[in-house]
């Protein structure tokens, strides 16, 4: 399925990244910005955000922006807002890969505690529901717009003690899902990567015990999300994509 990116294939490409401050999120943006794009950071933590808006700058890469937003507290306003924003300076949105989100508390259903099944949903889903919403006159004005969920394996098939967040991520393949058959008649393309085991810190938090150098890093996952960004891969739509091979 891959293919060689074309030399700055994303030049002058707006593209927003949720959750850039860390992770795969950040690797994202860093990637993205090599390939030419100008990358729009959003997360909480402003810091961190300052630190890769610094590195993009330092390699020479177009000149990021930065939108500090903590997901569990934005409303529908604030993503108007921001949409609004990113029309008057861009003039569109060419891209959007939905990638912040959070793991919960792993226990046994009946002992899911309802305002932390409530945080992991606003944050997993609604944030994602309302920004994708407020987002999409703007992402409509790009000649080829692309929109990347994130899921999991338990976004796949539902897994013991994974209640919330495998709840969520089911939510997420079908708000992709809705979305790309309802604009399956456009030139914009929307997908999902399920990142697999990867060498982030929900994944040390979610297996606390296991040797993170036995797994992949963001940078090593990166093709899968260098290709669902691209403009000229036109062939995918409403599809989860596994970026490494699911362990049986």
């Amino acid at each position: 399925m891959l293919h060689t990116l074309a030399p700055n294939a994303f030049a002058d490409r707006v593209i927003l990244v949720t959750g850039a401050g860390a992770g795969i999120g950040r690797q994202a943006a860093l990637s993205y910005a090599q390939a030419g794009a100008t990358v729009i950071l959003l997360g909480r933590n402003v810091a961190n955000l300052e630190s890769l808006y610094d590195e993009i700058e330092s390699k020479g890469y177009p000149q990021a922006a930065i939108i500090p937003l903590d997901l569990k507290g934005a409303t529908k306003q604030h993503y108007l807002d921001m949409a609004e924003t990113i029309e008057n300076q861009f003039g569109r949105l060419d891209g959007l890969l939905h990638n912040a989100g959070v793991l919960g508390t792993l226990s046994p259903f009946e002992q899911i505690d309802e305002d932390e099944f409530d945080a992991v949903m606003q944050i997993n889903v609604k944030a994602e529901f309302l920004m994708t919403q407020a987002l999409l006159p703007v992402l409509q004005k790009s000649a080829a717009a692309r929109i990347i969920f994130t899921s999991s394996t338990v976004g796949h098939s539902g897994r013991a003690f994974w209640g919330s967040y495998s709840v969520s991520k089911f939510a997420v393949e079908g708000m992709m899902q809705i979305l790309a058959d309802e604009y399956s008649d456009t030139t914009m393309r929307i997908n999902a990567i399920n990142p697999g085991g990867t060498r982030t810190r929900m994944r040390e938090k979610a297996f606390p015990g296991e040797d993170a150098n036995t797994l992949k890093t963001p940078l090593d996952i990166m093709p899968l999300y260098l290709q669902l960004m691209d403009p000229t891969v036109t062939e995918f739509n409403g599809q989860c994509f596994d970026a490494q091979p699911i362990p049986k």
